[in-house]
């Protein structure tokens, strides 16, 4: 591997040979090469990737529906993930050995599963299982890393999605006297609020100072939350839901449940991706809408619905940077090697991290 080849790999500088080319024509190239790979590719797409890469997608998604779409095409010798590092590790996981995943931009991560490492989580356990004993089964939400996942498998406990946060929750409280749930405090805050937890029976747990936040008794708690969040959804606020208010009083309100409690409390409706597109998609014409989820899906849902009146509910918020890593000159790019037979950026997750984080998938496959 040269000099060139190994800076795009770790800074995701592209070559000239990509970036003197115009849009037409990377479009052309990324053409032309599924074309002659036929099936022997397959490109899987975020709901928040960029329109450009958008379109080249074979199925657009959500992380988890991706990964197993990619597991069920055992033609795929190549799966170019257009999404962020752990969507890739899940994809991983679940294909078979003979099937290359690949992330187009090695940059392209997400900060939410950044928060929660396996060092700091293991810290953790440790702690807090001196203080409760046998009584805390873990869960983490679908989107961390595949040590996280596996970490969750191992100790008896299961992943979640937005869609099955709610069915999951409800489930390991029926297991364990608490639940730890990793790594997005408020997916599971407002999953426990809904399934009836008081929030004085919520503590936080802070990765940093290594220690438990709660100001009440704590043996009352019932769910331990762990200090992370997605930095787009945490970006919607109170004062953006009393604009709307105020100047489209007839405007109905959707965020995703990433969003902090008091946003979900005072929005007229709250899911998942999945959720918040059916709800648009079979809205009346003529309706109106201020989503609170990432920028791109929002501005997509804009133009799939020129009928309805669709407005972000924080107006000055931007698509997820890291998502946005993958564009267009990066998805050449990624073909380019592998029409080369130098696939870069591979995606590859350890046999026994793998065999855990499969134990977590499926525990909460068994109930979906």
């Amino acid at each position: 591997m040269g000099l060139l080849d190994e800076l795009t790999k770790e800074t995701g500088v592209l070559p000239e040979s990509i970036t003197s080319l115009t849009t037409e024509e990377m479009e052309n190239r990324v053409r032309e090469i599924k074309r002659q790979l036929g099936k022997k590719l397959f490109i899987p797409g975020h709901h928040y990737q960029k329109d450009e890469v958008i379109q080249f997608a074979d199925a657009v998604g959500d992380s988890l529906q991706l990964a197993q779409i990619s597991a069920q095409n055992k033609e795929a010798e190549f799966i170019v993930f257009c999404g962020v590092h752990f969507m890739a590790e899940t994809a991983d996981i679940l294909t078979d050995e003979n099937q290359v995943v690949i992330l187009p931009d090695m940059r392209a991560g997400c900060s939410m599963a950044d928060m929660a490492d396996i060092y700091q989580t293991e810290k953790a356990w440790v702690k807090l299982t001196e203080r409760f004993g046998d009584t805390i089964i873990p869960l983490t939400y679908v989107n961390s890393t595949a040590a996280i996942k596996s970490f969750v498998g191992k100790n008896g406990g299961a992943t979640v999605t937005s869609s099955n946060a709610h069915k999951m929750v409800e489930w390991a409280l029926g297991q364990k006297e608490r639940i730890l749930f990793l790594p997005d405090q408020h997916l599971g805050r407002n999953t426990a609020a809904d399934l009836g937890v008081s929030l004085s029976e919520m503590a936080v747990w802070d990765p940093i100072r290594n220690e438990l936040i709660h100001d009440g008794d704590l043996d009352g708690v019932k769910v331990i939350l762990w200090k992370g969040h997605c930095s787009v959804h945490e970006n919607f606020t109170e004062k953006n839901i009393e604009e709307i208010r105020k100047n489209h009083p007839d405007m109905k309100i959707i965020v995703h449940p990433e969003c902090r409690r008091e946003v979900v409390e005072k929005s007229d409706f709250n899911g998942s991706t999945k959720y918040i597109i059916e709800t648009i998609d079979q809205s009346a014409p003529g309706s109106s809408w201020a989503i609170g989820t990432e920028m791109n899906l929002v501005k997509r849902l804009i133009n799939q619905h020129p009928d309805k009146t669709i407005v972000s509910l924080n107006p000055y918020m931007c698509p997820c940077l890291t998502m946005n890593r993958i564009d267009l000159p990066h998805l050449v790019w990624s073909l380019e090697k592998i029409m080369e037979g130098e696939p870069e950026n591979i995606i590859t997750v350890d046999e026994d991290t793998a065999r855990n984080a499969i134990f977590a998938l499926e525990r909460m496959l068994a109930r979906a």
